[in-house]
């Protein structure tokens, strides 16, 4: 029986917290950040966690949490 593999690009875009939430990055933040004002990259500084249709996807994807 193979073994069930995680989807590499979810490992690298998703993170669980202690409790279980799906965490992820707010869009706009990897680069052309130098023009924008300091307010804003801030907002894109926290994680918010996923909507309840994208978590069932993102389970998929993660099967080992």
């Amino acid at each position: 029986m193979p073994k069930i593999k995680t989807h590499k690009g979810a490992r690298a875009r998703l993170a669980v917290t202690g409790t279980g939430k799906i965490m992820r990055m707010k869009i706009g933040k990897s680069h052309l950040r130098r023009k924008k004002p300091k307010r804003v990259k801030r907002l894109y500084s926290d994680t918010i966690p996923l909507s309840p249709t994208a978590k069932k996807a993102a389970r998929r994807l993660l099967p080992g949490i």
